[in-house]
């Protein structure tokens, strides 16, 4: 009797304490949709695509070079010398692996350039997510995007959704959504 006792005085104080406890306020922001909805982001796909442009340009004279002392060498190999025939064979792997550094190059770029118009982005966003979430009262403001294969919320009530509350305390006046398909 004396244990039931302790174990039920144990359960009713973890019950009140739990009790006590506040419920944990959970909301999600859609990243992808705060973004479209943002000027900048306009005006960073633009400075992205000029750059990436720029790039594939300077990449396809880089080609094209290439591909035309490709074919010179190609008909003309057999009256070389060979001294000259190994010269020009160097010549073009050279080029080849010049293709091939420029190419790893423009990815690191790009993925830099990117990184330095985005950082700026990042932190406003963020800073307007943790300013929303504390006024509102949020514990715990989760993204509903994949990441890694997986889905980071596998059920949100619209309700919670803080994006255009995010927007606008970033002073942007949200444009309305489209109707997502509920048939699927």
């Amino acid at each position: 009797m004396r244990n039931f006792l302790i174990l039920f005085l144990i359960g009713c104080t973890s019950f009140a304490a739990q009790a006590q406890t506040p419920a944990q306020k959970i909301g999600y922001a859609d990243w992808d949709y705060i973004f479209s909805q943002l000027p900048e982001y306009k005006q960073i796909e633009a400075e992205m695509k000029t750059h990436g442009d720029q790039l594939q340009n300077q990449l396809q004279a880089k080609y094209k070079d290439y591909e035309t002392k490709l074919k010179a060498y190609q008909a003309g190999a057999a009256a070389m010398v060979d001294a000259v025939r190994r010269d020009k064979e160097t010549e073009l792997t050279q080029l080849q692996e010049g293709i091939q550094k420029f190419q790893q190059d423009a990815q690191a770029s790009i993925q830099n350039k990117q990184d330095q118009l985005m950082s700026p982005v990042f932190s406003k966003v963020g800073k307007a997510i943790e300013d929303v979430a504390k006024e509102q009262g949020y514990s715990f403001i989760l993204n509903p995007q994949l990441i890694g294969g997986g889905d980071i919320l596998l059920y949100s009530d619209e309700k919670f959704d803080i994006s255009d509350l995010v927007l606008k305390k970033m002073g942007i006046t949200p444009k309305p959504r489209p109707v997502a398909d509920k048939t699927n």
